[in-house]
């Protein structure tokens, strides 16, 4: 993580001074990067935060966006200077100007966070101190933005930098791009009804694309183990688990990623594993060596192993998918319900094996039926042969005895050998009459019939549990499962989820919540900052749904199934809490670009300009700040999307849909928020 602090400080670093040409100009927002920084560490101290993946994850997104407030002032007071004015009244100047849209930037970017710092469950106890971080560095790279750089701005840059050297070559490249872009929005503008038919088409295939990003709780991590889950027949012996999984472990020890294994056997269970060495000794993941392991323990008679991978977060199941049927019927019946749904499962392709059912009647329990006639004409007495049994098979102690100090347990029993199977049981004697002995089978048969495991209960219900490993997508798997239990349960039937499944379903309902909850801050802080409901309106359905459908481009071209090899699997990702964690910040992110425009086409309209003029003036004018700090942003971030090691796929998440959606949603906003500030904003009189 740090080397991806130090990696991202110094492309941003360098992406400001081609954008800006000038050492001198370049040192002001730079500034700001460690300025923002310490004060976020102190925001951490006071709250108790600790440093953390999460929130060094945080300081690693804030380099790129600390940066942006003092871009804006250091750009805008370069622009007044080229004008003719003196260092000192073009920094006043500068800032005055952008004093509302720095304030209007600042707030809004830090509100987005709120609604994810203040939500419960994993997803807010896992994002608190992430989002509280990064919003106390925006927070204070808005402060710093508005003293300490126009301060050293006026003392730094000169009148004429921008027409010399280096600075003098980026100027002039800039004038040109801002020529081409105006050309190409004045056709855009002159053909505003195209421009809207583009964007209701954007925000109508942002709609599917949503819905059929394949989703999940949290993007797979290479954690270097793989899980082994045994399980035995319900007759078996510790003797015969132990032998076939002794074989399984060696099955581990022939991969040659396999550092080293561990077992924990009992005679209808089993749990074990196999630690895979460091990542820089090995070429493939965990779940690229599943399917061969999975394939080998197939081939085992005696056992039934299932590779697993731990999940990326704690869940508290064994399995990816832990699907519950539930009801106040008897077991037999829901059991019954479980196999067809298994079945179907099963057929679908969307399993790496058959789902495990938990209940399982299938435990041989032998019944010791006494003859009470034959008892009583032999003169036997019950309650003594039931003493004999208990004694002899109930490995109940009844005694203690010392042996060097150490207290032992006396525990009477008939030998092993003696009690291995039902029929031996009939050869057992107990006391008759003047304490001769006599076999058991002499006043006795044995019934044999088959049991339940175990019966088990889910929120005070009858329950039958599904478990499994999906191939594809945790959210698709899920809506299978449940789609065709709904065709085939009774009434009063009910399902439920356990684990990582039922992590997905609470958690994942929680980013449409969020998401309306930051929109609606935006929208009130902006209401508030511009004096108008109408102007909040241009800026968020000008930026936010084109840079949701930026992001959503690379959830939507991720493959169903992630063992499938395809060309698109290295730069997209699911739909996932980091993801949606990403979503939400792109909000406060690319509205800050509509911010700039739309606040200075409105002041340019009280300067007496009509509609149109002063939305062309505002666009051109602020195109230099809004690509500074977009590519700032997309650059800050785009080590994220090359990170590899532990977390690696997490922030890989969080990365991509940051990239994506600032770099297409840009392009997109600066056309599309003129064309609809023409549609929407009033005429401004003076």
């Amino acid at each position: 993580m740090l080397k991806t602090l130090a990696e991202t400080l110094l492309i941003v670093v360098v992406v400001i001074f081609l954008f800006l040409g000038s050492l001198r100009a370049v040192l002001v927002p730079v500034l700001a990067i460690p300025l923002s920084i310490l004060g976020a560490v102190f925001l951490m101290q006071v709250a108790g935060f600790t440093v953390n993946l999460l929130t060094l994850l945080a300081i690693v997104l804030c380099v790129g966006l600390v940066v942006d407030d003092a871009i804006v002032i250091v750009e805008n007071v370069e622009r007044h200077l080229a004008e003719g004015m003196k260092p000192h009244a073009a920094a006043i100047l500068g800032a005055r100007e952008l004093v509302g849209p720095v304030v209007s930037m600042t707030v809004t970017l830090a509100a987005v966070y709120l609604p994810i710092g203040l939500q419960g469950g994993l997803t807010g106890s896992l994002f608190r101190e992430f989002a509280f971080t990064l919003a106390g560095a925006v927070f204070v790279s808005g402060i710093v933005a508005l003293t300490i750089s126009p301060a050293m701005s006026a003392a730094l840059l000169k009148p004429g930098m921008e027409e010399h050297g280096f600075a003098g070559v980026v100027a002039r490249a800039f004038a040109r791009l801002r020529d081409f872009y105006g050309r190409i929005l004045d056709v855009v503008l002159a053909n505003r009804p195209a421009a809207y038919a583009v964007w209701v088409a954007i925000v109508v295939l942002s709609v599917p694309m949503f819905l059929m990003s394949p989703g999940e709780l949290a993007p797979d991590e290479d954690q270097g183990v793989i899980f082994g889950i045994v399980e035995a027949p319900a007759d078996a012996t510790i003797d015969e688990t132990v032998r076939y999984a002794d074989k399984a472990t060696q099955i581990f020890l022939d991969t040659p990623e396999t550092s080293y294994t561990f077992q924990l056997t009992q005679p209808t269970f089993g749990f074990g594993g196999m630690v895979l060495k460091p990542w820089g000794e090995r070429t493939r993941t965990p779940k690229q060596i599943q399917p061969e392991i999975a394939a080998q323990l197939s081939g085992l008679a005696g056992i039934r192993m299932f590779p697993v991978t731990p999940p990326s977060l704690p869940g508290g199941g064994d399995f990816p998918v832990e699907f519950i049927i539930a009801s106040t019927a008897e077991p037999e019946r829901i059991l019954e319900i479980a196999r067809e749904l298994q079945q179907k499962a099963t057929r679908s392709g969307m399993f790496a094996f058959p789902p495990i059912i938990d209940t399982k009647i299938d435990q041989p329990e032998t019944e010791i039926v006494l003859d009470r006639d034959k008892v009583a004409s032999l003169g036997l007495d019950l309650r003594q042969i039931g003493e004999d049994l208990s004694a002899m098979l109930g490995g109940n102690f009844v005694n203690r005895f010392n042996i060097e100090g150490r207290s032992y347990k006396v525990i009477p029993q008939i030998q092993r050998s003696d009690r291995l199977n039902p029929d031996q049981l009939q050869k057992i004697y107990v006391t008759g009459p003047e304490g001769r002995l006599m076999p058991l089978g002499a006043v006795a048969t044995l019934k044999t019939t088959a049991q339940p495991r175990s019966l088990n209960r889910f929120q005070q219900l009858n329950a039958v549990k599904l478990s499994g490993v999906a191939i594809r997508p945790l959210d698709q798997t899920l809506r299978f499962l449940e789609d065709e239990a709904a065709k085939i349960m009774p009434p009063g039937y009910v399902i439920d989820y356990t684990g990582e499944s039922r992590q997905l379903r609470t958690e994942g309902s929680k980013f449409l919540p969020s998401l309306a909850i930051a929109l609606m801050l935006i929208f009130l802080v902006l209401a508030a900052q511009f004096n108008s409901f109408r102007d909040p309106f241009i800026i968020l359905l000008g930026s936010v749904p084109l840079a949701m459908f930026g992001a959503l481009v690379f959830t939507f071209l991720k493959m169903p199934s992630p063992n499938l090899p395809f060309w698109t699997n290295g730069w997209t990702t699911t739909l996932n809490i980091y993801s949606q964690v990403g979503l939400v910040t792109l909000v406060g992110l690319i509205a800050k670009n509509g911010i700039l425009i739309v606040e200075f086409a409105n002041r340019r309209q009280l300067e007496g300009l009509d509609k149109l003029a002063a939305v062309r003036d505002a666009a051109r004018v602020r195109l230099r700040p809004v690509l500074m700090t977009t590519l700032a942003t997309v650059v800050g971030h785009f080590p994220l999307v090359l990170v590899t090691g532990a977390g690696a796929a997490a922030r890989n998440s969080i990365g991509l849909v940051l990239v994506g959606g600032m770099a297409i949603g840009t392009i997109f906003t600066l056309f599309l928020v003129p064309a609809l500030y023409m549609l929407l904003a009033k005429e401004k009189v003076r």
